[in-house]
């Protein structure tokens, strides 16, 4: 007696255990698929946001930023320059806060940018800094391609690129194709099915 009363308290944990893991299972999956697929801030973007900033990719260049809205300051360098080196403040740094660059960047960049290296998290700005000239205009320069290629490879990861008919044609052919091998394999597992009944 002793013996089934123990297997029944057995059986009885063990269904308790497997429901609450059915529970905790199910819940996670729910939690994880009301996540938004795309990463980040750009979880809410529709096509036109992504048109948008498509277009807006395309327009960009070095000088889309206004330069009122960074500020550059000068140090003295510890790159190339022979006897200038530590004695003229060739050195540029670029500052660029964030809630100024925001105002001409698409929004669905603003994650990336700030997941950036470049990012000061206690400025909330980005700091940029170059010093490979003796000259001070060109570090500058440097500064503001720096940041240019950050943007640019931020659109990159983040927005697709439009596809083309090409493309689509292809996906469709595809997607044709592997309709066709389904009901292929559909067809095929219903005459084993019918066989067998037929055996019988």
């Amino acid at each position: 007696m002793n013996v089934m009363l123990q297997l029944a308290k057995k059986r009885i944990f063990v269904a308790q255990h497997q429901l609450h893991y059915r529970t905790v299972n199910t819940s996670s999956t729910r939690l994880f698929a009301s996540r938004p697929t795309y990463g980040g801030a750009a979880g809410d973007v529709n096509e036109k946001d992504l048109v948008a900033a498509r277009q807006w990719l395309a327009n960009f260049d070095p000088d889309t930023i206004p330069r009122e809205a960074c500020d550059v300051s000068f140090s003295r360098s510890s790159g190339p320059g022979g006897q200038n080196v530590n004695k003229v403040n060739s050195k540029a740094t670029l500052r660029v806060p964030l809630d100024s660059l925001y105002q001409f960047v698409p929004t669905i960049l603003h994650a990336e940018i700030r997941a950036s290296r470049f990012h000061a998290s206690k400025a909330d700005a980005l700091i940029i800094q170059a010093d490979d000239s003796r000259k001070q205009n060109d570090n500058v320069h440097t500064c503001f391609k720096k940041l240019h290629n950050l943007i640019i490879e931020a659109g990159e990861k983040l927005v697709p690129g439009e596809t083309s008919e090409l493309q689509k044609t292809r996906v469709r052919t595809l997607q044709r194709k592997e309709n066709e091998s389904r009901l292929k394999a559909k067809k095929f597992h219903s005459s084993k099915k019918s066989s067998r009944r037929g055996d019988f």
